[in-house]
This record gives structure tokens, C-alpha cells and sequence, in this order.
């Protein structure tokens, strides 16, 4: 007897409870894992310049195969909870065995065509004889575990599907603790372990991977059954893998045009010297943590969207979005304010140039103002994945950072300096977030009108 899968049922109940339920989970897991993300860094850090380099320019290929697995994670999410919504329990495990195959097919493979392009790949990106070495020695682990890596997203994808996002939350803290406790031990050494430097560091992330692994697999496939055990017949897993792919391929090219988009504002910054570049950096970083709400309502919000999206409960859709980017905009408006009176105090933490400090304080000033109509955009996104219109997401993207960021934050350069690109930006979340919004709205109508005739014809 096949015992049944343990979901939430987000087609009935409170929207703003069920909202808030799952998220203040994951922005736990966001805030534990992103603290010791950064302890990772200092570990590597006091190895030297160096190591520190060749660690750095291993971050776009990382984020490439990690993009990959955030947008497959994003098209499992949306057809494992529209399969719950819609009451198809079998074809959600399904679904989700055929995921893990397919994440797992498509990054050892980009993972071996990264092994066997070490050399090459890293000149291109710039490295040298000083720190090839170093990449070398993390690189090799790095790819060897990816596989390790991407299956705990994959899994975590499976469970917000099913709307648990705690013990997502829980994993992500938890391999954030072992890397943490193993990096100190494995790169400088402890009793009989030798200090293995800049490769201790990597093979600490692979343990921790590893026992992420093991514990994800062990809590879908066995203990919970989300998902289906062995091996899929061809023609169901090719059918299964082109659902997926349809949403996460373009989910995935579109959270790789972020990071392009911050190498050329980068590159612009350059263009007034390096105390621009210096404050542009440490403003991203401040902005990574004003919007760690966003970024776990944008997890959370996709689950709730396709699992009603799959019972044709369009209205409940429509007001957990409007709930969302209402509390968005109070909630960014409240960390904008706190940002703007410790601005001084923040710049000083972070620089000790006084031109530096000056620009902190006016990127604090400008650009987090804008912080709740980016996370309108942002969710407006994810909306749009979980409602299996990836390509309305993926030019979204597209208009956000070429036709808006970019272009509005270069001529307010042009025209106003340096304080001209934080205000140009600005201007342009202002102008996206007004796209955003209004398709959403058309769109969703759209599907509303489209379900109620479907229904009437239905009816006759």
C-alpha cells in the first residue's frame, strides 16, 4: 500500500497566514546560510591574496552551474505543486523522480566539461601562474561534488512544492554549520588532519554537500514518499524533463542576466575611478541584505501560486500577489529609513577613504528606495514561473536590466556623474516595477477570463 504523500494544502485557508507560515522559515535558513557563507570567505582569506583571487574567480563558474540549478529548481517547484493543486499525487512524484534525474544528468555533465576545461577556461577568465594552482586545487573537489550540491536544491524544491519551506530552511542552515566547523579544521589543519589550504576549503563544501545528500534523499524518497524510488521508462522521463525544462531553462538564463548586468554597471563605475567601484561593491553587498525578504517571499510565493494555479483557484492567486508587494513596499520603505539614518555609520564600517564614505552614503540614500519596487519585479517573476509563463518572466528580466537598469543608470552618468547612476537606477525600478505590475494584472485577468469560459462551456 502506498502510503500518502505529507502535503500542505494551500488552496484553502488564511492567505496571509499560510504566506507568513512559510517564509519567516526560509529567511532563517537565507540569513544562517549567507552568515556563514561569509565566515567561509574570512577562513580563505587569511591564507592570503592569492588564494583569496583564485577563489574569486572561480564565482562565475560556480554561479553558472548553481543558475542552472536554481532555474531546474524553479520548473520542479512549478509542476510538482500545479500536480498537487490539481490532486494528481502520482504525477507529483513522478515529477520529482524525474527531476532528480534530470538535475543530475545535465550537471555531471556540464561538471565534466568544466573538469576538462580547467586550464583554458580560467586563462580566459584572466587567472595566472600565481593562482591557476589554487584554482586547480578547489575546482577539482568543486566539480567532482556538484552533483552533491545541486540534488539538495533539487530536493528543497520538492518540499515548497509541497509546502513545507521549514525543513528547506533547516538544510540550508545545516550545511552551512558543517562547512563552517570543517573549513577552519581542513584548511589549516587539526591534530592528524595536515593543513590542506585552498583544497581543504573546497573538500569541506563537499562533505557538507555530501551530507546534505544523504539526508534529502532519505526524507523524500523514503521517509515522506514525495518521491517515486528507481528509474523512470524513456519516453515518461523525456516527457517529464521537457515540462521541467520549459520553465527552468529560461528561469535559468534569466537569473544568469543579473550578474552581467552588475559587470557592466561594474565596468561603468570603473569609468570614474576605483573609489566608484569600491562603494558600488559595498552597496551590492548592503543591498543582498536589505532584500533577504524578497529574495524568501520569492521562494515561498511560486509553491502557493502553482498549487492554486493547479486547482483553477485564480483568485486566491490574485490576492496573495497583491498582499505580497503591499507588504513589500511597507517593508522595504522601513529598511529604507533604517538604512538612511545609519548611513554615515555604515559607510565609516565599511571604508576609510572619505571620497569612498561619501559615495556609500549617497548609494544608501537613492538606490534602496527603489528596493520595494525591485522586489515587485522580483516576485512578479516568480509569479510568472509558477504560472508556466516562463518566457513572460524571462523577458521581464530582459526589459528590467538592458531596456531599464543599465541604459537609465548610464545616462544618468552622462548627465550627472556618479550620483546620476544611483539616481538613474532608481528611476528605472520605478519604470519596471509599472511594467511589471500591469502585465501581471493583464495576464492573470486574462487566465481568469480564460478559466470562467472554459467552465461555461463545461457547464452546457
Amino acid at each position: 500500500m502506498t502510503a500518502k504523500v505529507q502535503k500542505l494544502d494551500m488552496t484553502q485557508g488564511d492567505i496571509r497566514d499560510m504566506l507568513k507560515r512559510m517564509t519567516i522559515p526560509m529567511l532563517f535558513g537565507m540569513v544562517t546560510l549567507m552568515s556563514f557563507n561569509l565566515v567561509d570567505t574570512f577562513f580563505i582569506s587569511m591564507l592570503g591574496t592569492h588564494e583569496l583571487a583564485a577563489v574569486s574567480f572561480t564565482f562565475p563558474v560556480t554561479f553558472t552551474v548553481i543558475s542552472l540549478a536554481i532555474g531546474l529548481g524553479i520548473g520542479t517547484s512549478a509542476v510538482i505543486a500545479k500536480a498537487y493543486g490539481s490532486g494528481d499525487q502520482e504525477a507529483a512524484k513522478a515529477d520529482g523522480l524525474g527531476a532528480l534525474w534530470l538535475s543530475t544528468y545535465l550537471v555531471a555533465g556540464l561538471s565534466l566539461l568544466g573538469y576538462l576545461t580547467i586550464e583554458p577556461l580560467f586563462r580566459l577568465l584572466g587567472a595566472d601562474d600565481s593562482t591557476m594552482p589554487f584554482i586547480h586545487q578547489y575546482m577539482t573537489w568543486w566539480f567532482g561534488g556538484s552533483v552533491l550540491l545541486i540534488t539538495p536544491m533539487i530536493g528543497n524544491s520538492v518540499l515548497r512544492a509541497s509546502g513545507d519551506t521549514k525543513t528547506p530552511s533547516i538544510m540550508m542552515a545545516s550545511g552551512g554549520v558543517i562547512n563552517a566547523i570543517l573549513d577552519p579544521i581542513l584548511i589549516f589543519g587539526w591534530g592528524p588532519i595536515p593543513a590542506m589550504g585552498v583544497e581543504g576549503a573546497s573538500i569541506a563544501s563537499v562533505i557538507s554537500w555530501l551530507v546534505g545528500f544523504s539526508l534529502i534523499i532519505y526524507l523524500i524518497v523514503f521517509r515522506r514518499k514525495l518521491v517515486n524510488r528507481g528509474m523512470l521508462p524513456w519516453a515518461e522521463f523525456s516527457r517529464i524533463s521537457r515540462k521541467i525544462l520549459t520553465i527552468g531553462l529560461p528561469a535559468a538564463g534569466a537569473n544568469m542576466l543579473t550578474p552581467l548586468a552588475t559587470a557592466i554597471l561594474t565596468a561603468i563605475m570603473a569609468s570614474y575611478g576605483a573609489h566608484a567601484v569600491a562603494a558600488f561593491g559595498v552597496g551590492a553587498r548592503i543591498e543582498s541584505i536589505a532584500s533577504l525578504v524578497v529574495l524568501a517571499l520569492s521562494m515561498t510565493l511560486p509553491p502557493f501560486v502553482s498549487q492554486n494555479f493547479g486547482a483553477g483557484r485564480l483568485d486566491r492567486v490574485e490576492t496573495a500577489y497583491r498582499l505580497c508587494i503591499n507588504f513589500i513596499f511597507r517593508w522595504q520603505f522601513a529598511v529604507y529609513l533604517a538604512l538612511a539614518v545609519t548611513a554615515p555609520w555604515l559607510a565609516k564600517l565599511f571604508a576609510t577613504d572619505p571620497h569612498v564614505e561619501e559615495l556609500i552614503c549617497w548609494f544608501i540614500w537613492i538606490l534602496p528606495l527603489g528596493y520595494g519596487l525591485q522586489g515587485t519585479v522580483i516576485l512578479t517573476n516568480s509569479s510568472f514561473n509558477a504560472l508556466h509563463l516562463p518566457m513572460h518572466a524571462l523577458k521581464l528580466s530582459i526589459i528590467r536590466l538592458f531596456v531599464f537598469y543599465v541604459p537609465f543608470g548610464f545616462v544618468g552618468g552622462l548627465c550627472f556623474g556618479i550620483v546620476g547612476v544611483f539616481a538613474g537606477c532608481l528611476l528605472a525600478n520605478f519604470l519596471n516595477a509599472t511594467v511589471a505590475w500591469r502585465w501581471f494584472q493583464q495576464t492573470l485577468h486574462g487566465l481568469i477570463s480564460r478559466t470562467a469560459e472554459t467552465s461555461n462551456v463545461k457547464s452546457i
